[in-house]
């Protein structure tokens, strides 16, 4: 029965996920609810929907595939972090080509943060899921975090396909032209130089998220981060 609801969890959260790749679906209900409210409702449901799936895997049969190291615990505690960052600096942030940007105020010789990376939240969702599957070696976790670090890498590719047929190479090319999906690429060939300063409020929200989350980790997930 554990190992179904598991596999119930998993099924509805993923099967919510196609709501944003779907041009019509999402159309309407952006038109039904506002941008905002879309936004909103979209992001609590996919909470509601994760939080079931970890406490799913939790609660699924322990089926050992490596032992727990303290080395692994640390290796979390110092990528989290960074994970935290790139999403404060990625949601909502002027970016066409990612599901968390917006698709406004975009200025191609001025990129932000897509100049480090197109897909900055993808790309924490990556680091988000290689170090909490390095630190829980069971086959339930195993399943999970590996199913969020391949979809992951899988719709960057994804997204930026179907952004090209919609607007076209020629476009897609002018848009991207200081930037990369590899990340720092574009600042390692000299494509992008950093302009400016990053914003503080964006980093205000970083650490007051990375405390929340660390803090608040054992009471809402049942285990404590802390190495």
């Amino acid at each position: 029965m554990d190992w179904l609801e598991f596999a119930l969890a998993g099924l509805a959260f993923l099967s919510t996920h196609l709501i944003p790749a779907n041009p019509r679906i999402k159309g309407l209900l952006v038109a039904t609810l506002g941008r905002a409210g879309y936004g909103i409702a979209f992001g609590l449901l996919a909470l509601g929907l994760l939080y079931w799936l970890i406490g799913a895997a939790a609660r699924a049969p322990y089926v050992e595939l490596w032992p727990q190291e303290v080395w692994m615990r640390w290796v979390t505690n110092l990528v989290m972090p960074v994970v935290i960052l790139i999403s404060s600096y990625a949601i909502a942030a002027p970016n066409p080509f990612a599901f968390e940007g917006r698709s406004t105020g975009f200025d191609p010789a001025r990129p932000g943060i897509v100049g480090i990376t197109r897909q900055p939240f993808l790309w924490a969702l990556v680091l988000w899921a290689a170090a909490h599957l390095l630190v829980n070696g069971d086959l339930a976790h195993g399943i999970l975090f590996g199913v969020f670090l391949v979809f992951s890498l899988i719709g960057m590719r994804a997204m930026e396909k179907r952004l090209i047929r919609r607007i076209g190479a020629a476009e897609f090319g002018r848009l991207a032209a200081h930037t990369s999906l590899i990340p720092f690429a574009a600042v390692l060939s000299g494509r992008w130089r950093p302009q400016g300063h990053p914003s503080l409020l964006r980093l205000g929200i970083a650490v007051f998220a990375w405390a929340a989350v660390f803090h608040l980790h054992e009471l809402v997930i049942g285990l404590s981060p802390a190495p």
